[in-house]
């Protein structure tokens, strides 16, 4: 769940929208996902008994605190996705890093009671040292890599795992990369499942942007896949927190062992 501000702040390395700023439509757009999406993915989400794991442009708690709460109310997990998704975090000081950081822990405290457990970068955006920044902070896993179907302890003082992220199956990328249409959206969530739950002990993650997911005519074969997915046996529909804390605890000082193995 993001926010997209109209006319954002300058980035050197990379511009927020295509268009000349104020891009007004690229804005709207965007804005359709909190004005209704997010409402019509919460009545699927409720219908499947499924909850979500927020990943929160930490602005929206200021913006939109009726979806704050509507999630928290649900029991979803809520992990950080920078301030803004129109602010990158490409060039920052170590200090501006730390503060973007902090704040959001302290904003998700604030308007929600959790303790922040996870990270995904702004639009994806990271410095050199975002990830020992986040370990110092206390994050316990980040979403950035994209390079496993399993939870994978990361190189970084103190304890971090990395879970996994698909880009293949991201909406966005699905939309706007692929130009998948919406049924053949849902047939791509499907076959995705299906390989992983016959690998077994991977994690299927399936990222929604309500602005794309949820619009009217996608909103269907994406609500018929996830209840494709629940209908199998020994599936366990868990937050991001949870797979993390049950990895942590089962398998993290084994991985590690491997990887320190000569």
């Amino acid at each position: 769940i993001e926010y997209y501000e109209l006319d954002p702040p300058q980035n050197p390395q990379r511009a927020p929208y295509p268009r000349p700023h104020p891009d007004v439509v690229r804005f709207g757009h965007r804005d359709h996902g909190n004005r209704v999406g997010v409402w019509r993915l919460l009545d699927v989400m409720d219908r499947l008994g499924l909850r979500g794991s927020v990943s929160l442009s930490v602005a929206v708690c200021d913006h939109h605190p009726e979806i704050i709460r509507a999630c928290a109310d649900r029991g979803w997990e809520f992990f950080s996705h920078g301030t803004y998704n129109t602010r990158y975090v490409y060039g920052l000081p170590e200090a501006q890093e730390r503060s973007l950081i902090q704040d959001s822990i302290d904003t998700v405290r604030r308007a929600t009671g959790q303790e922040l457990s996870g990270w995904l970068g702004p639009a994806l955006t990271h410095t050199e040292r975002t990830f020992e920044l986040l370990a110092e902070h206390g994050i316990r896993y980040v979403c950035d890599l994209f390079h496993d179907d399993q939870p994978q302890p990361l190189r970084v003082p103190g304890r971090m795992i990395s879970l996994p992220y698909s880009w293949e199956i991201n909406d966005f990328v699905a939309y706007y990369l692929y130009g998948a249409t919406p049924r053949r959206y849902g047939d791509m969530l499907r076959a995705q499942f299906d390989q992983l739950y016959a690998e077994g002990g991977t994690v299927v993650c399936v990222p929604l942007h309500p602005f794309l997911a949820a619009q009217a005519h996608r909103i269907g074969p994406i609500e018929d896949a996830l209840a494709y997915m629940l209908d199998h046996d020994g599936v366990w529909a868990a937050t991001g927190r949870e797979i993390a804390a049950w990895y942590d605890a089962t398998h993290y000082a084994a991985a590690v062992a491997r990887q320190e193995a000569p």
